[in-house]
């Protein structure tokens, strides 16, 4: 089976979709892709989900103008889209991107997107080359991935990557006001019915340099099949989560979405 590609293409034109495909397809790589739609509401970016998780995608290409990459909701919905083929794949799944009118630098974008490769030029060479590139097998000291799920809000799941966790908590912080909701504890990937906390915590406030996160939390010891599960508002700008935040110097991570 030909390893198959994922293409975002920012900006709506189908002859520049039609030569990218056969570029890849010279190649010998399975193209698929679809024109981007910033609608966080209704989680327009959720839309490649099923494509860009399957076991034979081998790379997401992003394909956009370099002034596009600088606007808050597509930063958002790429990083979104970008956590989602991460938690499938693994941290080290090959984004490349494509930029025309000018370059770009993968430190600017938000976290997800942060070891994306910038191709100027050859992109189906590259892509071949990554999407065809063994794979690390890299320890992971989290899980984190994200369920949009239309009707019954965003969720984030997290949980430890190889040692138990003796509870957990989650946070955000955004311009929208992006907050906690609900939550609940169960089996990893699946978000719960319902789920008995043991002492869980609302609306603590936790602050990161400048940031401060609103977050919940519960100590519910969790093994690296067990998840903590968070519902928020609105899309966040950034997550703060880890093991629940009641030692003196306390485990936390951070990402930025937008």
């Amino acid at each position: 089976m030909k390893k198959s590609v994922w293409i975002s293409i920012l900006e709506k034109n189908e002859g520049l979709g039609r030569l990218i495909f056969e570029e890849l397809a010279h190649y010998g790589l399975a193209p698929g892709g679809h024109f981007w739609e910033d609608d966080l509401a209704n989680f327009a970016w959720a839309g490649a989900i099923s494509e860009l998780t399957r076991d034979h995608c081998a790379a997401w290409i992003i394909v956009g103008q370099t002034a596009r990459f600088a606007e808050p909701a597509t930063r958002q919905g790429l990083a979104l889209l970008a956590l989602a083929a991460q938690s499938a794949h693994g941290s080290d799944f090959p984004i490349l991107i494509s930029p025309s009118g000018g370059t770009l630098d993968p430190g600017s974008l938000p976290t997800p997107l942060g070891a994306a490769e910038v191709v100027l030029s050859g992109l189906g060479t590259k892509a071949l080359v990554r999407a065809n590139a063994k794979r690390q097998e890299l320890r992971q000291d989290y899980r984190l991935a994200v369920h949009p799920l239309p009707g019954l809000g965003l969720w984030f799941e997290v949980g430890p990557g190889q040692d138990p966790w003796q509870g957990a908590f989650f946070g955000c912080t955004g311009s929208a006001g992006a907050a906690p909701d609900a939550h609940g504890v169960g089996l990893a990937g699946v978000i719960p019915n319902k789920s008995t906390l043991h002492y869980p915590v609302q609306d603590m406030k936790i602050t990161l340099g400048e940031r401060e996160f609103s977050a919940w939390g519960a100590k519910n010891q969790l093994s690296p099949a067990q998840s903590y599960f968070v519902r928020v508002t609105q899309t966040p700008d950034a997550l703060i989560f880890g093991p629940f935040p009641d030692v003196d110097d306390p485990e936390v991570f951070s990402m930025t979405l937008v």
